[in-house]
């Protein structure tokens, strides 16, 4: 399940919740540091294909470029699941960053930002955020673009 939310600094954030897979566990019993960009991928994909993808019989892509992860804790095996929290923090005419945290109500598990770019596949080159897409990323955002 996803849900708008307000922060005590009135940012508007995306929450999607994880489960913890088995198949998420290492061998030392805890959440391997490579599938917690599963957890980012999964939140992120939910929040920007929310919206349409194709406008005026063109696609809107946006790829990655920069991912940056910071571990906190150690997450295992459990019935309940994560929080994966998203929020954006710049936009640009092309790019902007999404900022997340990965959480339960006692722990931090991961802070994490993606820096993503509006992309043309057909031109293979960037792309501008249309003012449909910067509408959009603002409501998650204390930006003004």
């Amino acid at each position: 399940m996803t849900e708008l939310r307000r922060s005590p600094e009135q940012l508007t954030r995306y929450v999607f919740e994880r489960k913890v897979r088995f198949a998420d566990i290492d061998s030392f019993g805890h959440v391997n540091n490579v599938r917690f960009f599963d957890y980012l991928e999964d939140a992120r994909v939910s929040m920007l294909w929310e919206r349409p993808r194709e406008v005026d019989g063109r696609r809107q892509d946006l790829v990655v470029a920069r991912h940056e992860i910071d571990y906190r804790r150690p997450l295992t095996f459990r019935a309940d699941p994560v929080r994966v929290e998203m929020w954006v923090t710049e936009i640009s005419s092309v790019r902007f960053t999404l900022v997340y945290e990965i959480r339960d109500d006692e722990t931090l598990y991961v802070e994490a930002r993606t820096v993503l770019v509006a992309y043309d596949a057909a031109a293979a080159r960037p792309r501008r955020l249309d003012e449909e897409e910067l509408a959009f990323l603002r409501r998650f955002s204390a930006v003004a673009a």
